[in-house]
């Protein structure tokens, strides 16, 4: 679908969509229409009962007279003064839903100055648009038939606004941030034999293209770190393991720390010789979305050439179980000169964030680390699919990831930790092991065996166990499948906080 600008005319063809306020009051836009229609548009809200620009209701209006337009959709804004950023997504992604169910190819979406809304229509229009761009998403690339009713339709999607100029330079960002959504949700949603650790660091080191500098560490160079840890798990698999890192230099002051964000990357979770069950295994090529977001963030802030220094470092293993895999009881030594009793090899990804995290602070002293992993199934019983869970040994940092999560939409739930949680991971025999006391507060030891890892550096985990993979969403703008979450969490939390 291509998005498109410009300032307002009634278009000739195609569907045509304006707003109406509380109590049916018409925008400036809408008043003109009206005007021009006898009062069609007036006519059709006084007909109705039910409309009456209450947000998230329309009311369609079918080849109406006196336009040359095969419909024209009233949406329903509320009242201007609760208009936000979060609003305007949501809509965009309800229009575009709309108009693919109506078999609509082309439309136009109306943006006026609204008094009383404290959003431009500039900032209206690039929200709207954003929220278009994040619900037409989808991933056919593997269907070779599909029913015609089943296609996308909308191939043009054009906002109109008192300044086109304005318009177009206030969603230039928000596309961006759309593109790191986008590779985001591609790389989640591809199968585990073409995304693979090779695979993905083919892709990372395309990113060069947008002015991100890679470096990768294969196995001879993790080996030679001490990376025992990340090692352990793939080393049943038959694809090598890597650890690659993304810089983006974006600060006026190239010395300035940068911030960093870590990422796990398994690319397949069969669990080890701690097997899996086979329902539902399949799901688990998305045991990567961390690191998936973690890449989408990179091509996001760095497509909008956001003015802070940052790395992305990712861990790329496959855990399969084959002769030469880890077993449960193994100690493994990580680069911090710690070691891990391997209680379960299906506790996993805590074991490639220890190197990972490990590495990220000692080797760039960043002001902060923020990982993301899709690292236990009970934090989905504690959440659900709607807020991720944030453990942090730093308050501000913690806070801040909340106000972004709430300015996002992806929001993220606080969880304590502390030492009583701590030595619930203590081992008999190595320093510590990779999971805690049986069935209990699974999300806490895990976040807690991370933990120590991270020295004096302000750090935050979450865990995206319910937020990766949508089985359904009642998100207008994220589809069922990969969410993409994180992408905007994070860039949000850069856009407020960190950059120049």
């Amino acid at each position: 679908m291509q998005i498109a600008f410009s300032e307002f005319s009634v278009p000739e063809s195609g569907t045509l969509i304006v707003g109406v306020l509380t109590h049916s009051a018409l925008t400036p836009s809408a008043q003109e229409i009206d005007s021009r229609t006898s009062g069609l548009l007036s006519k059709a809200i006084e007909a109705s009962s039910r409309f009456t620009g209450k947000k998230n209701t329309t009311l369609t209006l079918n080849v109406p007279v006196g336009l040359l337009l095969s419909r024209v959709i009233l949406v329903g804004l509320g009242k201007p003064g609760d208009i936000d950023e979060l609003q305007m997504q949501a809509m965009g992604g309800r229009i575009v839903a709309a108009l693919n169910k109506l078999g609509e190819s082309q439309a136009a979406i109306v943006i006026d100055k609204l008094d009383g809304c404290s959003m431009c229509p500039a900032n209206m229009v690039a929200e709207s648009a954003f929220g278009a761009q994040l619900a037409s998403y989808r991933f056919d690339k593997y269907r070779t038939k599909q029913k015609e009713e089943d296609k996308p339709t909308l191939n043009t999607l054009t906002f109109m606004s008192p300044d086109r100029g304005a318009a177009q330079t206030a969603a230039e960002p928000r596309q961006r941030v759309g593109d790191g959504v986008y590779l985001t949700r591609n790389l989640v949603s591809e199968p585990s034999n073409v995304k693979y650790p090779a695979t993905i660091v083919e892709d990372i080191q395309e990113l060069s293209e947008v002015g991100i500098d890679v470096e990768v560490l294969n196995e001879e160079r993790m080996k030679g770190l001490g990376m025992g840890a990340l090692l352990g798990v793939g080393q049943g698999s038959r694809r090598e393991s890597f650890i690659a890192i993304m810089h983006w230099n974006g600060a006026p002051d190239k010395d300035t720390p940068p911030v960093a964000f870590v990422g796990k990357g398994v690319t397949f979770d069969t669990g080890g010789i701690s097997i899996k069950p086979s329902g539902g295994m399949e799901e688990m090529k998305y045991d990567m979305a961390g690191a998936g977001a973690v890449i989408g963030l990179m091509k996001a802030l760095a497509g909008r050439k956001a003015q802070a220094n940052v790395v992305g470092v990712v861990g790329l293993v496959e855990n399969m179980p084959d002769g030469n895999a880890q077993r449960p009881g193994d100690v493994v030594n990580t680069m911090s000169g710690q070691t891990i009793e391997v209680i379960n090899t299906d506790a996993e990804g805590r074991l490639v964030l220890s190197d990972a995290l490990w590495y990220t602070q000692k080797t760039f002293a960043p002001q902060f680390m923020v990982d993301l992993a899709t690292l236990t199934g009970a934090i989905i019983v504690s959440l659900g699919t709607y807020q991720a869970g944030l453990f942090s040994n730093n308050d501000e940092l913690a806070e801040r990831l909340t106000a972004a999560g709430k300015a996002s939409g992806e929001e993220v739930w606080r969880l304590p930790l502390g030492s009583r949680y701590d030595k619930d991971i203590n081992s008999e025999i190595a320093d510590m092991k990779n999971v805690g006391k049986g069935r209990e507060a699974g999300s806490i030891t895990a976040a807690a065996l991370l933990e120590r890892f991270v020295g004096d550096t302000p750090w935050a985990h979450l865990d995206i166990a319910g937020m990766a993979w949508m089985k359904r969403s009642d998100d207008p703008i994220v589809p069922k499948g990969a969410s993409g979450y994180g992408v905007r969490l994070l860039d949000r939390l850069v856009e407020d906080y960190y950059e120049s």
